[in-house]
């Protein structure tokens, strides 16, 4: 049982965070502290300027809504938590400063580019100072 769990979560589609929330209540312990993290990647410069100017706040605003909903479906004391970066050396960033117990990620099946370059689950289950969990 764990007392403090981080939570990854990716809005892909392809993913779904079900499982992830699930474990993350089934290796709780009764007063353990659950935390939702979302990394949003930075936006290319050439790209920007073909966005609206509040573009990126909205984008901000609509994920943190969705996160905190999220976080309300489940029991204990869960947060939800909207940053900036790489995905993958932020969710280590957070982790060190923070000191979760667990660390619980989706995965997808990798493919030959994740192989030569590194997914972001695999990159928090090679450097993550904590036990991580991988979700398929």
């Amino acid at each position: 049982m764990y007392h403090n769990i981080l939570v990854p979560i990716s809005f892909d589609p392809d993913r779904d965070v079900s499982a992830s929330l699930k474990l993350a209540q089934i290796l709780a312990t009764p007063d353990a502290k659950i935390t939702l993290l979302h990394v949003v990647e930075q936006v290319p410069a050439y790209a920007i300027s073909y966005m609206s100017a509040d573009y990126m706040a909205e984008t901000r605003k609509a994920l943190e809504a969705e996160l905190a909903a999220l976080a309300k479906t489940l029991p204990n004391a869960a947060s939800s938590l909207v940053i900036e970066g790489h995905s993958g050396r932020s969710i280590l960033d957070w982790a060190e400063t923070n000191k979760p117990d667990l660390v619980i990620i989706s995965s997808h099946r990798p493919g030959m580019q994740d192989l030569l370059l590194g997914s972001t689950a695999s990159q928090v289950v090679r450097h993550a100072a904590c036990a991580v969990h991988v979700v398929r």
